[in-house]
């Protein structure tokens, strides 16, 4: 494999994984979506077919990267077909990016630079994910997808305060009506306990992308 996948990078697939922590936070994570959408009365428009936050890169922390490599894995007991067209777009993804990758060729990790941060923004926009199947519009990993993709969807505090939404759900509400269905996925900061003891154990801090970390 040529470009930014070196076979040091390739090691990570082994990198120790808090399976029992992960387990837990992904059943809060879950749970606040399934709240969510509960009090959502249907305003929420995510449905098999619906693909949109399926595409464009976007960043994923060591923990996303190791739960990715954990569950590509485990497909690739149950279905190897599968898990080998996974590992085949992720390959050809990380080939149409790696000219233009906004960090480090050779560890995988984003830059953090003001203008390596400025590049991402743009960087891989139209690029689908690795893990979908654009045939059956379905994620081949959505039990092991990272945080972004969980929350997506249900109004979300972001960074200034608001709340951020998909543009696609909660047509025609009011304020208060998208206030009311405000998700909080993680209320005791678990992913950030689980994130450092990954990046302790591994000595690997930063983030990456979702090609990157399947295509090892």
């Amino acid at each position: 494999m040529r470009g930014v996948l070196p076979d040091r990078y390739a090691l990570a697939v082994e990198t120790p994984f808090p399976i029992s922590g992960d387990q837990k936070l992904i059943q809060i994570v879950d749970a606040a979506l399934a709240d969510a959408t509960r009090r959502s009365k249907g305003w929420l428009a995510c449905r098999k077919g619906c693909t949109q936050c399926c595409m464009g890169v976007f960043a994923i922390n060591q923990l996303d990267r190791a739960r990715l490599q954990r569950g590509l894995k485990e497909l690739a007991m149950r279905d190897p077909a599968c898990a080998e067209s996974v590992r085949r777009r992720a390959r050809e993804a990380v080939q149409r990016l790696s000219s233009q990758f906004p960090g480090d060729p050779a560890t995988g990790l984003l830059g953090q630079s003001e203008r390596e941060r400025q590049l991402f923004e743009n960087f891989g926009n139209e690029e689908p994910c690795p893990a979908l199947d654009l045939v059956e519009g379905t994620c081949d990993l959505y039990e092991s997808r990272p945080m972004t993709c969980r929350t997506f969807g249900p109004p979300l505090r972001v960074e200034g305060g608001g709340l951020g939404v998909c543009e696609l759900c909660y047509q025609d509400c009011s304020e208060a009506e998208v206030a009311a269905c405000e998700m909080v996925p993680d209320p005791d900061d678990m992913e950030s306990h689980l994130l450092r003891e990954i990046e302790r154990s591994t000595g690997k801090r930063g983030e990456t992308i979702v090609a990157l970390a399947l295509a090892a």
